[in-house]
């Protein structure tokens, strides 16, 4: 008789890549003590070009990952790519974190810190260039980064809003 796997779909591969980023202990304080939980922050991505993040709590951390996951799923977004970078060079502020990327050349691969690089590898981006500045917060930085990924134009937009303004 066969031994049976611990771990289901072994072979079958995820819908989606994820990382989880930051695992953070958190507390609150309630009458007759403090409560603890757990904060989740988790990128999810195709590497084709879909992205999502999600910040999550829960009493433990796998339960807090679960919640972080779903969410992430929920804000999949699908961000425009021209030769494995991007289309154009974008400055994003969120909160006090400012994230500014900018398209690189074939071969250059991703020059990037911190969580910028997991949600930009995770997003399927293989060449550009990044810099934070401001707060080296990673649940802001992250933030700042999906965010400016989504406010990304294609080639064909940015053609199209010119021909709109003349």
């Amino acid at each position: 008789m066969r031994r049976q796997s611990r771990h289901r779909d072994e072979g079958a591969k995820r819908e989606f890549d994820q990382k989880v980023i930051e695992v953070k202990r958190v507390t609150r304080v309630v009458a007759g003590g403090k409560r603890m939980r757990f904060r989740a922050l988790v990128a999810i991505g195709d590497k084709k070009g879909k992205i999502g993040v999600g910040l999550r709590k829960g009493t433990d951390v796998s339960e807090a990952v679960n919640k972080a996951v779903n969410a992430a799923k929920k804000t999949m977004v699908l961000i425009p790519m021209v030769n494995q970078t991007i289309p154009h060079e974008i400055k994003f502020k969120y909160k006090s974190s400012v994230v500014f990327l900018k398209p690189a050349r074939p071969g250059t691969g991703i020059i990037a810190g911190g969580s910028i690089r997991q949600v930009l590898d995770l997003a399927g981006i293989r060449n550009i260039l990044s810099k934070m500045l401001g707060s080296s917060n990673k649940v802001n930085n992250t933030m700042a980064t999906y965010l400016a990924l989504t406010k990304l134009r294609s080639k064909e937009d940015l053609r199209d809003a010119r021909a709109v303004a003349k």
